[in-house]
């Protein structure tokens, strides 16, 4: 099983790294050409583009990673099901353009609907191609093909943008990341398409994928009415703002959690009988997660100023206290992650769901709190209220439900990461104003974070720990 993760690691933090490198420059390039208004349409019509990849999904790619005893013709018929599914979803997100330009006021998104309505039929059909090489660990390729369609869009989206296409930059960009990405994916795992289809297979991993695709759908929504209220209520500017600075609120996620919650799944799937190993694996994966996303939020929090104007520019002043205060949220968010693959890998998508109505409920009543408080900032600042009240109930369900367990057990594995982020606080709060230029002041601000990160390892002796892991002593 270590093996199996370090392996699966390996290769799911090249792909993970080079894609937000990618991104990073990318969105650097494309923040300086496009204004923050043409960003808040692109944002808007995503908040409809994540809808649809929900549903195209309907929960059978990590039922396909789950069940182990699909055959070759099942999963054959599977796609075909979801080719079918793929049409019917592109047809009506093109359709979706006139009701979504109603809803904001605005006729261009008639005309995006119908290049996006490509991109929503690749991302469905793809589903069942990748969920193969991940069920295989088939980590090396799903991590280069990342890279190579991240690539194709991010070159795409910058000579568009250079061109004068605006918010289509953004958009021929995504589309041609889908199509990339199911080439590859089909051509090496070549599942055959039949025009008949039987529905024994999708019975099969009816009760696994009806439970994962709840959870998706009620997630959704808390996850992406903010954007829906915000771009509806505010102005596109507003949604530009505050877009921008979530965004790069969840890039640590992209980082490191999505690095390991990419194969925690697919490996763990193998053990689902046995719990015990599996809370380890969650333990360790919050401790190590906890060291890291502790002191990096009051990093963050702390250097907001000159991390959002130095990626996009000095028009981004309006992402600046948002970003700071849902830098107060990332470690809990990153640990929160992790939660949904734990669940998955013990069986137990019945107490995902619940979570995720939990979650919902909390998210979405903050969310009008703060677009009714008239503010960005308040949208923010009680999703992060919102964010900790279901990192509770979330590890309440895996460890006294799924584990039978205690909080106090999962409790232990925090303190180590409370002391190294007490430590980044104090250093910061007493840390006198830097007077240098803007990416002088964040070089040192980040090696002063790297500094007390690796004194804290070492006081709390952490480091001997994680060096006996990487050695595997």
């Amino acid at each position: 099983m270590l093996e199996q993760f370090k392996k699966g690691i390996f290769y799911t933090a090249i792909g993970k790294y080079s894609n937000v490198i990618i991104q990073l420059i990318v969105q650097a390039f494309l923040a300086r050409i496009i204004s923050p208004r043409d960003f808040g349409i692109v944002s808007a019509v995503n908040v409809f583009l994540v809808f649809f990849q929900l549903i195209a999904d309907f929960g059978v790619g990590p039922a396909i990673i789950q069940n182990k005893e699909l055959k070759k013709n099942e999963i054959n018929s599977i796609f075909g099901f979801s080719f079918y599914m793929a049409v019917v979803l592109g047809i009506i997100f093109v359709a979706l353009g006139i009701p979504i330009s109603w809803f904001y006021g605005n006729d261009v998104y008639r005309s995006i609907s119908i290049v996006l309505g490509i991109c929503v039929f690749f991302y469905a059909l793809l589903v069942v191609p990748q969920s193969l090489l991940l069920r295989e660990k088939n980590f090396k390729v799903v991590n280069i093909t990342v890279i190579i369609s991240s690539l194709a869009s991010g070159a795409i989206s910058v000579v568009l943008a250079y061109l004068g296409f605006s918010y289509y930059s953004i958009i021929i960009g995504n589309t041609v990341k889908a199509v990339t990405l199911f080439l590859v994916f089909y051509l090496i795992t070549k599942p055959t398409f039949t025009f008949k289809f039987s529905l024994d297979p999708l019975k099969k991993i009816y009760a696994f994928s009806r439970n994962q695709f709840l959870f998706n759908f009620i997630n959704y929504f808390s996850r992406n009415l903010d954007n829906l209220l915000i771009g509806r209520f505010f102005s596109a500017s507003a949604l530009g703002y505050y877009d921008k600075a979530y965004t790069v609120s969840l890039y640590p996620n992209q980082v490191l959690t999505s690095l390991v919650t990419s194969v925690i799944h697919p490996v763990m799937s193998d053990f689902q009988n046995e719990k015990d190993k599996i809370k380890n694996v969650y333990l360790r994966i919050s401790n190590v997660l906890a060291l890291i996303g502790m002191p990096l939020s009051v990093f963050l929090y702390f250097s907001a100023q000159e991390i959002i104007i130095f990626m996009f520019g000095n028009d981004w002043y309006g992402s600046i206290e948002t970003f700071q205060l849902l830098a107060i949220s990332v470690w809990l968010q990153m640990i929160l992650s992790s939660t949904g693959a734990i669940f998955q890998s013990g069986n137990r998508t019945d107490l995902l769901l619940l979570s995720g109505v939990l979650s919902a409920i909390l998210n979405i009543t903050a969310i009008v709190i703060g677009i009714f408080l008239g503010q960005i900032e308040y949208v923010a600042l009680l999703l992060v209220v919102a964010f900790s009240i279901n990192f509770i109930q979330a590890n309440y369900l895996l460890m006294i439900r799924l584990f039978h367990s205690s909080l106090l057990e999962f409790a232990k594995v925090l303190v180590k990461p409370v002391l190294m982020a007490a430590m980044q606080f104090a250093v910061f709060i007493f840390l006198p104003e830097l007077t240098f230029a803007l990416f002088i002041n964040l070089m040192i601000k980040g090696l002063i974070f790297v500094a007390v990160w690796i004194i804290g390892i070492f006081i709390t002796g952490e480091f001997r720990r994680l060096k006996a892991e990487l050695t595997n002593r």
